[in-house]
């Protein structure tokens, strides 16, 4: 894999300034807590954090019913709540799930993670052809990019730099163990260039990342959902694949990575509108494999077509 132009972090002895010790005990904290603990009760404990911190979060609670209300105006008023305090479960196990994508050693984390269909991007990868590998913002996100790498199918993945130092080297570390590879989210050219390399990149086209370089097309039951058009300028540029992918948590604490479509041939890459609103449908299904395990704490209704109606007016 070739190198990105901006360069990893690294450790610097200014980093041991008080000012970074509290960011240095949470982090040491969490990887001791992870690592000492049996995976059964991380599990049982990170839902139970979630679960609490729903008397904490009621601002949250709103936007997630809206959510819902919104993306499936057919659940009932229970059925929503069940599903809210489900998510926030799942919520909580994110913080423990983060911990162990960045400090558990590569052999016992392997226990965690089923290989359920990746074999597409082993075909790609034979024939030496990039993947834009669309994933989704699961709440185990961090357990699905390491599984990834783990089972041999890794690559590169955009990030947003964290704005102290200590948590951005931590952060960068747990990030690229096992092969996978970091790029700023701003580098535009060299995501495009490891695509043409034949490379694989991680990419989330799921949430409202507001009215530049976006479109307005059906999600779920909301017919006018801010949608980006990342996808379709990387797959028109580099002539890359298109890889739905996912790794949710199934019924017995196992994760399922799966990455088992090739969707560019119908892919309509001209029109960035008929293309958000195609992609949209894989989004949609990749989320129902695991609805609960999705982010619905973000406001993804919340920028309108409209440009004169206030920005999350649906979630007065």
């Amino acid at each position: 894999m070739s190198k990105s132009k901006y360069a990893a972090p690294e450790f610097r002895f200014s980093m041991l300034h008080p000012r970074h010790w509290g960011v240095w005990l949470g982090f040491g904290f969490l990887a001791l807590f992870v690592n000492i603990l049996p995976y059964a009760l991380l599990l049982k404990i990170g839902r139970g954090v979630g679960k609490f911190a729903m008397r904490f979060g009621k601002s949250r609670v709103k936007v997630a019913n809206r959510n819902l209300e919104l993306a499936f105006p057919e659940m009932s008023e229970s059925e929503r709540a069940r599903f809210v305090e489900e998510n926030f479960k799942n919520t909580g196990m994110a913080l423990i799930e983060t911990g162990i994508t960045w400090f558990w050693p590569t052999w016992r984390f392997k226990r965690l993670i089923i290989d359920k269909d990746t074999e597409i991007l082993r075909q790609h990868d034979a024939n030496g052809k990039g993947v834009l590998l669309c994933c989704v913002h699961a709440l185990n996100l961090e357990i699905t990019a390491r599984a990834l790498a783990v089972l041999g199918v890794g690559g590169y993945g955009a990030f947003r730099p964290h704005d102290n130092d200590v948590y951005n080297l931590i952060q960068h570390w747990g990030r690229s163990h096992d092969g996978n590879i970091l790029i700023d989210r701003k580098d535009l050219k060299q995501m495009i260039r490891v695509l043409r390399q034949g490379e694989r990149l991680f990419y989330l086209p799921d949430h409202d990342y507001g009215r530049n370089k976006s479109v307005f097309v059906p999600f779920f039951a909301v017919p006018d959902a801010c949608t980006t058009t990342g996808t379709s300028i990387l797959a028109y540029t580099s002539k890359c694949a298109i890889v739905p992918g996912s790794g949710f948590r199934n019924e017995d604490g196992k994760y399922e990575i799966i990455a088992n479509q090739s969707i560019e041939v119908d892919y309509p890459q001209k029109d960035e509108k008929a293309a958000a609103a195609y992609m949209n449908q894989y989004v949609e299904q990749l989320i129902l494999r695991a609805p609960e395990q999705w982010m619905w704490l973000h406001k993804r209704f919340k920028t309108m077509e409209d440009e004169t109606a206030p920005k999350g007016v649906r979630y007065k």
